[in-house]
């Protein structure tokens, strides 16, 4: 028998106000209820994402397939980027969504004038995208985590030199009214 496959156009795109709850329903899905417990978690909470760094997929029926954000970061003096959550679709993983939506914030964050982008997670996966825990040896994330997941992109060569401490939140705040909502 053999198996159909199915091709699912996609658009990537500035996330949209009114996706916020499809959003959280889709994190739920692939990575679990307890993701809010997470250390980089703690840095993202009460904070927008980095302006113009949040980022959606969609089918051409506008319906949400991954998401992607950016958050600004004081990492150890330096400021940077964290990105996640990075999510698919549990029905859509391994078919380049998530490689895509990686591309396109890389690039962005890039345009934007950025100089480093932190995450935490798959060692093997991320480093198809140039991210590494060589320079990362003097961060450390608030709260539990493990070291070897704790991973950089320098955008500009040099950029995490001399970075040194706890990586700490910065950028914009949300709005109390949001906060409370949001919990």
């Amino acid at each position: 028998m053999q198996a159909e496959l199915k091709t699912i156009t996609t658009s990537i795109g500035v996330e949209r106000d009114d996706e916020i709850h499809a959003r959280e329903a889709l994190l739920d899905r692939a990575m679990g209820t307890n993701r809010k417990r997470k250390s980089s978690e703690k840095l993202r909470r009460g904070r927008k994402p980095s302006e113009g760094l949040a980022f959606s997929a969609r089918d051409h029926d506008g319906t949400l397939l991954g998401t992607v954000r950016l958050w600004d970061v004081d990492a150890g003096g330096v400021r940077a980027l964290l990105l996640g959550p990075l999510a698919v679709d549990p029905g859509l993983k391994s078919g380049g969504i998530g490689s895509a939506l990686m591309r396109h914030a890389i690039a962005e964050a890039a345009r934007l004038g950025h100089r480093i982008i932190l995450l935490v997670g798959d060692a093997p996966y991320y480093a198809r995208f140039g991210f590494s825990a060589d320079k990362t040896g003097m961060l450390a994330m608030p709260g539990p985590y493990e070291r070897h997941r704790l991973l950089a992109l320098e955008l500009s060569e040099g950029a995490l030199d001399g970075a040194n401490g706890i990586i700490a939140p910065a950028g914009r705040r949300l709005k109390q009214r949001r906060l409370r909502a949001a919990a």
